[in-house]
């Protein structure tokens, strides 16, 4: 059997942290940044983690286990 192929779109959107959840970036935060908040940007510079309902899915596209 082949291998999988991991979705290229995919590996470069989310990162593996060291405990095993999956890291992902905010969106809102590439253009029209004129009418959004300082504290609004700021807040979507940090990153956020997957969450358990799209858990699934993602490690699919990334083929993990």
């Amino acid at each position: 059997m082949p291998k999988m192929k991991t979705n290229s779109g995919a590996k470069k959107r989310f990162a593996l942290t060291g405990t095993g959840k999956i890291k992902r970036k905010h969106a809102f935060k590439s253009h029209i940044l004129t009418k959004k908040t300082k504290k609004q940007k700021r807040n979507l510079t940090h990153f956020g983690l997957v969450d358990r309902a799209d858990m699934k899915n993602v490690k699919e596209l990334l083929t993990l286990r």
